[in-house]
């Protein structure tokens, strides 16, 4: 084996039985039904994202979708017995749904909604920020199946000094300690009223993967997918922002001004992240292609926009001196990304960079470079970019 990995195994005498080192073991195995060529950020908890090019199906397989944990997800998940609670200070009753309950006493409501983790493209920060170093491929666009959360909500009863709703999941924390709460994020209670706003039990029309949430999480399409809570046991409807783990300090949380890079931020000068800002991201060709001078070359992707729709998508092969306008889809329902295309020529031999440029339905477009430094680098929504060598035809 140290052969084959061309290093000493250190510590190999104390590798248990029949164990093979993690080198030898595809994603697929690590992490079942996750496709092998997904990137692995951190294991403790697991952190796991697609490159670009993974992600040029129209609806995001189940396969291809992002991982961000904060904990230990649940074992031994017995659907006949998972419960949800609704409770709260702004609650007119507390109320519990078996799995079977919610699915027949509710409506069943569909949509492809877009989950962006808060820190998604983290890596392109200077000086760099804490935490996972995420490049493009914390994204994803699946088609949910559930009940809206608004008719749940609504059957236990929204008192009128309702504010916000937090979520509470069954995964444990990292430490092992039950008394932790690993998460425990939510949205004001316009967010949570919206129609588009559900609590899912199917990714595309299966159950949704173990590491994505199953049997049961919410979708909240357009902002931090960590609103998203999985493995969902309980929400609460509370009369003040929720206070969970997470909420507080400076998690999601950006400076309300711009400030210089490295620069220590007091907390109280922090806002909590809502809408997404305008993104996009080149899936097709994947960066590095080749291509004869003379042909044409077909460019797709995605864009999303938060709570709005992308207006305009765009294109540059020299660096942004000029911009080409793609065909741009709308939407299959509001808060799914919507889907681009393109074909470009080049000029000459040699090497070229494509960048992706969005606009939202507020003339609102991404920056050509990293944006404002923060110090948990959060909302990095620069233009994508790959690169293209065009060879002699």
């Amino acid at each position: 084996m140290a052969t084959l990995l061309g290093a000493e195994i250190v510590f190999a005498k104390n590798l248990p039985p029949k164990t093979l080192p993690l080198a030898f073991q595809p994603a697929e195995d690590i992490l079942p039904g996750k496709h092998p060529d997904l990137i692995i950020l951190n294991n403790r908890p697991w952190n796991v994202e697609a490159p670009p090019h993974l992600l040029n199906d129209a609806v995001t397989p189940g396969d291809k979708m992002f991982i961000r944990n904060n904990g230990i997800p649940p074992e031994g998940v017995d659907i006949n017995q998972w419960t949800l609670t609704i409770e709260g200070e702004a609650a007119l009753s507390s109320k519990s749904y078996t799995l079977k309950e919610l699915k027949e006493k509710f409506e069943h409501h569909t949509y492809q909604l877009s989950l962006e983790c808060g820190g998604n493209g983290r890596a392109g920060f200077y000086p760099p920020a804490s935490g996972n170093q995420w490049t493009e491929g914390a994204v994803s666009c699946g088609e949910w199946t559930g009940v809206r959360l608004k008719d749940v909500l609504m059957d236990a009863g929204i008192g009128e000094n309702a504010v916000y709703i937090g979520y509470y999941g069954k995964d444990t924390h990292i430490s092992g300690d039950a008394s932790k709460n690993p998460i425990s994020r939510g949205v004001p209670i316009e967010k949570a009223l919206e129609d588009e706003s559900l609590i899912a039990w199917s990714l595309n029309g299966e159950d949704i993967p173990i590491m994505n949430g199953y049997p049961l999480r919410l979708v909240f399409g357009g902002w931090p997918a960590s609103c998203s809570g999985k493995w969902l046991e309980k929400i609460v409807i509370r009369d003040k922002v929720h206070d969970g783990e997470k909420m507080t300090g400076t998690s999601y949380r950006v400076p309300k001004y711009p400030v210089q890079p490295g620069t220590k931020v007091p907390e109280e000068d922090f806002e909590i992240i809502e809408s997404m800002p305008v993104k996009s991201l080149i899936t097709s060709p994947k960066s590095g292609a080749m291509l004869a001078l003379g042909k044409n070359l077909e460019v797709k992707g995605h864009a999303w926009a938060g709570d709005l729709e992308v207006s305009k998508l765009q294109l540059s092969i020299d660096f942004g001196a000029t911009w080409h306008e793609a065909n741009l889809e709308s939407p299959v329902n509001r808060l799914a990304w919507q889907h681009w295309n393109a074909e470009l020529s080049f000029p000459k031999e040699g090497y070229y960079e494509i960048w992706a440029k969005a606009t939202d339905s507020k003339g609102v477009s991404q920056p050509m470079v990293i944006p404002g430094w923060n110090p948990k680098g959060y909302l990095n929504n620069a233009c994508h970019r790959i690169a293209v060598k065009i060879t002699a035809s």
